[in-house]
């Protein structure tokens, strides 16, 4: 288990530190080391972990790019970055100071084997300079199709076996790991060609945030909660993952993807298996992973007319958003005037196993919509036994906000003051920053400590992302042959009509974050 994940409760008494366990030394190469993930997450993560204390204190980082560039320029570009646009807050001058000398640039063709061979000399050389017992982790944050390239050279090259059973070498892999199960299949086995499955550690930023860690520790780590999660006491679940920004500068990609893609296939499931999941045997990622993986093994698929019933679409049209106008999806810079592409996604899964039976999951993800929120809501059944006759008493929530404000909120009836019985749902709250303190680490420091300790619990595994497009694939194969009706939502608003059809036609309904 991610080592952060494991002190959580430990760390209520005595306040919240961002420092981690300590990595073991090792060169860390970017691939896309010019690009934006890179200088707005992967560069300021390190450096928190460095300014933390949490890096070997022999470490490398290397750029690998086609754009040239010296140490120096990599550097100050770096720093900029780190200090404007990272979530890493303020930056210490002297921790930089001290951070920068170890960070190198490589520029290179992705398609010139030669590269790769004077790649590997640069890291013999830091290996030998630095101390780092040739252990290596390289990050792909390249556009998707240049993955199998740079896995099959990074195989040519010699560089993806460690040199000895003292060291090691691992590949993080960014999302999208495919565009469908076929092309998912076919980069695992031109991966595990190369390195073996122990070595990959397929990421995604999820699960490196609190709250959804937090979910393991608030279900096994206190005995009140595991008892209720179950289909004898929850009514359904709603996973909520809200943008109110639009399509921005990633038309390019988002053309080609859309909101299964981008959201449904990795982020959402994620949190569906990790809300639904069995106790494991043990906090190891081999047991972890295993749990969630029969979650999505449990998801009943969607037949072509259950995707018509289940599965909703919609395109955001042109509204307001925070008092702004702001065009719609059809009429951002690089969108086709007549785009099929979804910008929201509603649906209905059923998990056909003993404890969620019955339970419907309700998720739904959405670009311009009223506000930027990542939440879990859980509603629990209403008392078999209204003793209250008259008095409105509203069901019970459990509400885990992932993001911008972590924390989590329980909901229970009290009696409001005065002669009369009046019932008022009321709410405790439990907040991060309010708990620990503004020390939070980004999701990506989270994972690139575990990673280069070998805790693979918070990656995904080949077997999962398998299932994962086996769940959506049926979705996407009937859109492709079906003509929407667009736009069929304004910007601002919390998504099409139908989306709230999905719900009530059971007598429920969304909870707006």
């Amino acid at each position: 288990m991610s080592a952060q994940t494991t002190v959580i409760a430990e760390t209520i008494q005595s306040g919240y530190s961002p420092t981690a366990l300590p990595a073991d030394p090792c060169a860390i190469v970017i691939f896309g080391a010019s690009g934006d993930l890179a200088r707005r997450k992967l560069i300021p993560a390190l450096y928190d972990l460095a300014a933390n204390a949490s890096l070997a204190p022999s470490y490398a980082i290397v750029g690998f790019a086609r754009t040239a560039m010296s140490d120096d320029a990599f550097r100050n570009t770096s720093g900029e970055a780190t200090r404007k646009i990272s979530e890493v807050g303020p930056v210490d001058d002297t921790k930089w100071t001290a951070f920068a000398p170890s960070l190198f640039y490589f520029p290179g063709d992705y398609k010139d084997p030669e590269a790769f061979r004077r790649l590997g000399a640069r890291l013999a050389e830091l290996d030998r300079e630095r101390g780092l017992r040739g252990n290596r982790l390289f990050y792909v944050s390249t556009p998707p199709e240049v993955y199998p390239l740079l896995v099959e050279q990074l195989g040519r090259a010699g560089l993806a076996k460690p040199a000895d059973e003292r060291s090691w070498v691992r590949i993080i892999i960014e999302k999208p790991y495919g565009r469908d199960l076929e092309s998912a299949r076919q980069l695992n086995q031109a991966v595990l060609r190369v390195f073996d499955e122990s070595q990959v550690y397929r990421i995604d930023h999820y699960l490196g945030k609190d709250t959804v860690q937090n979910l393991l520790v608030f279900r096994f780590g206190n005995g009140i909660f595991e008892p209720l999660w179950n289909r004898r006491y929850v009514d359904h679940v709603q996973i909520t993952a809200a943008e109110s920004l639009g399509v921005e500068s990633r038309a390019a990609f988002y053309e080609t993807a859309g909101a299964v893609r981008d959201m449904i296939q990795n982020h959402v499931l994620q949190l569906v298996s990790m809300v639904a999941l069995e106790p494991p045997a043990s906090f190891d990622a081999t047991a972890v992973r295993n749990e969630k993986l029969k979650v999505l093994q449990s998801i009943r698929p969607f037949s072509p007319e259950a995707v018509g019933k289940f599965v909703v679409r919609g395109q955001y049209g042109a509204g307001t958003i925070h008092a702004n106008a702001v065009p719609g999806y059809r009429q951002e810079p690089g969108v086709k005037p007549d785009s099929r592409t979804e910008t929201f996604v509603a649906a209905e899964f059923a998990i056909d196993n003993w404890r969620w039976a019955g339970v419907p999951f309700y998720v739904r993800t959405g670009k311009r919509l009223p506000s930027r929120a990542t939440e879990i809501a859980i509603q629990f059944h209403r008392a078999p036994h209204q003793v209250f006759r008259g008095a409105n008493v509203e069901p019970n929530w459990l509400m885990l906000n992932i993001q911008p404000d972590e924390g989590i909120s329980i909901s229970f009836g009290a009696k409001l003051p005065g002669p009369e019985m009046r019932i008022k749902s009321v709410s405790m709250d439990f907040c991060y920053r309010t708990a620990f303190g503004a020390g939070s680490r980004s999701a990506y420091a989270t994972l690139l400590n575990d990673c280069m300790r070998g805790d693979a619990t918070l990656f995904d595994r080949a077997d999962s992302v398998e299932a994962a497009w086996a769940l959506v694939d049926p979705i996407l194969n009937v859109w492709r042959d079906s003509v929407p009706t667009f736009s069929n939502y304004a910007a601002g608003s919390w998504g099409p009509r139908e989306a709230d059809h999905l719900m009530g036609r059971n007598g429920r309904r969304w909870h707006n974050p």
